[in-house]
């Protein structure tokens, strides 16, 4: 049993004789957890119930351990920690995505840098993992239970039907869904609404004149592939527009091209389109202005993502901006909150913003 720590390690009340602040050994060594122990008055055992945040501990001797920290500038041994604490400190991020999107969509690098800062100052550590396939990824997971190498794991690109919050949950290792709350799921979710930048796309178009408005959807399969393609389709019907069949492309460029091409080869092609991003967007507009359209005059894009390329194009691109670094830091922040026993709290995540920008314009009379 574990007795109050205020007490073990010389009482809250200080029962112990105050002790002068120790010494600095060797004109600059870093302290020690023995340092901030003896300026506390409390035991090592105390110290290190507090910077684990376990019970057990008196308010008055925790502070007074806070207090030394502060006053010698120590900071906890990583490796230490982890033993003590039987965690590893490091989350877990498995991708199955193809190596070309990975290399050359902005999306990727913004979530994983918004993860990385709020990881930092919590301590915390990312273990990043790309997969070709759905059972090389089934491994992943197992392999990073079986060897105790993370302590949770970010759970993104959900697709319908998707085995992997099940496969966690049987694991035994705390997940967080990047995306959408799903409906039954016992694994959080933390995400934003997509479809209502979709819904704000479609009703600007219709606001310049457009009636017939195509859709270069994400791969088939995704939560969010499914919920812009959702949104797409309702917006339409609330505007009373014809549907445009919807072309599925990879988020890639190469795959946005082509399934421009494939809706420009309509008997009736379409005056705008909506992308699922704004790599397939920007891949659009190259592909339009290869046949001899103009951008915005002959054809209105809209992309997604608001990637940092967006406004440096010509035309520059209307977009749906999202704040992936913050989205990225909330995810790390609950992730880390969830590991250590706590309860998941959704954060507040911006909402999506529509940016207008010089690729959308009246269709031509």
């Amino acid at each position: 049993m574990v007795r109050d720590q205020g007490q073990a390690g010389g009482s809250a009340g200080g029962s112990r004789q105050a002790m002068p602040p120790p010494s600095r050994r060797g004109g600059g060594s870093r302290p020690t957890i023995g340092d901030v122990a003896a300026l506390a008055q409390v035991s090592k055992a105390t110290v290190s119930f507090v910077i684990n945040d376990r019970p057990g501990v008196s308010p008055q001797a925790r502070q007074r351990v806070l207090d030394a920290i502060d006053q010698l500038g120590w900071q906890p041994n990583a490796g230490a920690r982890a033993l003590s604490t039987k965690r590893s400190q490091t989350l877990g991020l498995v991708m199955r995505r193809p190596p070309e999107l990975l290399s050359t969509d902005p999306f990727f690098p913004q979530f994983v840098a918004g993860i990385e800062t709020g990881l930092a100052p919590l301590g915390y550590a990312l273990v990043l993992q790309v997969v070709p396939d759905e059972e090389t990824e089934r491994q992943a997971y197992e392999r990073l239970a079986r060897d105790g190498r993370v302590d949770g794991v970010f759970l993104t690109d959900l697709r319908t039907d998707d085995p992997r919050p099940a496969l966690v949950t049987e694991l035994g290792i705390s997940a967080l869904i990047v995306g959408p709350p799903q409906h039954g799921g016992q694994v959080p979710a933390l995400g934003v609404d997509d479809g209502s930048g979709v819904r704000r796309a479609v009703s600007h178009l219709r606001s310049l004149g457009h009636r017939w408005i195509g859709h270069v959807c994400g791969a088939a399969g995704f939560v969010h592939t499914e919920a812009r393609c959702d949104a797409w389709r309702g917006a339409l019907a609330d505007a009373d527009l014809p549907e445009i069949p919807p072309v599925a492309a990879d988020f890639t460029g190469a795959a946005g091209a082509r399934a421009t091409h494939q809706l420009l080869d309509l008997d009736r092609p379409p005056t705008a389109i909506v992308y699922a991003n704004d790599l397939m967007a920007i891949a659009g507009i190259t592909a339009a202005t290869s046949r001899g359209l103009r951008v915005p005059e002959d054809l209105s894009v809209v992309g997604f993502d608001d990637i940092p390329l967006a406004d440096c194009i010509a035309p520059p691109l209307t977009t749906v901006r999202q704040d992936v670094l913050t989205w990225g830091r909330a995810a790390a922040q609950a992730l880390v909150s969830l590991t250590e026993g706590g309860e998941f709290q959704a954060a507040e995540l911006p909402p999506v913003e529509f940016v207008v920008r010089a690729s959308t314009a009246p269709p031509r009379s």
